[in-house]
């Protein structure tokens, strides 16, 4: 379960905006790789906030309104599956993070810079003072918020691919490399939001 520990540790240092930053979409065959990035206010424990892959769809959506309205600042990127291919996954996910930070804007759409980044498991370019925390989104609130964010926006642009793409069954698996996916792949062939430095083993079948 998600506790401030990380983030009293940082108030009582004097850091007020402690953001936490996580992505998701890292082991997808398909779409672009998505961070968001999440500052909270102060001693606030939003009931419920743990690592997005533990919670239903239906309380993610819940749980992104409440973040949504209680957040100081919320920032999101996303890195292509174009540039994916060109660049590589773990290259792609620091810089769709590093766009999440950079991305930061509170209700006015006023930029907002952090005190502090925590970041799930990664280093980000960034002349910010960060840490990275393995398995942060189990552990950090704040990474754990961020998680959240970041998986209903990408489901949700998911839903959207699905229609433009209908022979994959994105809706269903988000772009994952599932049996039904693999096999889609096999008979219609890759489209051009596909990952094609990931396929390269499914296609050689």
């Amino acid at each position: 379960m998600s506790t401030l520990e990380l983030e009293k540790e940082l108030w009582d240092f004097g850091h007020n905006l402690i953001a936490g930053c996580d992505e998701v979409g890292r082991g997808c065959l398909f779409g672009s790789v998505l961070a968001a990035t999440v500052i909270l206010p102060k001693d606030l424990l939003i009931e419920g906030v743990k690592d997005s892959k533990k919670l239903s769809p239906k309380k993610r959506e819940e749980l992104y309104e409440v973040i949504k309205e209680k957040a100081i600042a919320i920032g999101v990127g996303t890195i292509s599956s174009k540039i994916i291919d060109e660049i590589n996954i773990k290259n792609a996910t620091r810089l769709a993070m590093k766009k999440a930070i950079l991305n930061l804007k509170d209700k006015d759409g006023q930029t907002v810079i952090p005190d502090f980044v925590l970041v799930d498991a990664e280093e980000i370019d960034i002349k910010l003072p960060q840490k990275a925390i393995i398995k942060g989104d189990d552990t950090c609130h704040g990474i754990a918020a961020a998680s959240i964010v970041a998986k209903v926006i990408r489901d949700r642009m998911c839903l959207k691919w699905a229609e433009e793409y209908p022979h994959y069954g994105i809706e269903q698996h988000k772009g994952y490399g599932t049996k039904l996916h693999k096999e889609a792949l096999l008979a219609y062939g890759p489209s051009e939001l596909h990952r094609r430095s990931f396929l390269k083993k499914i296609l050689a079948v």
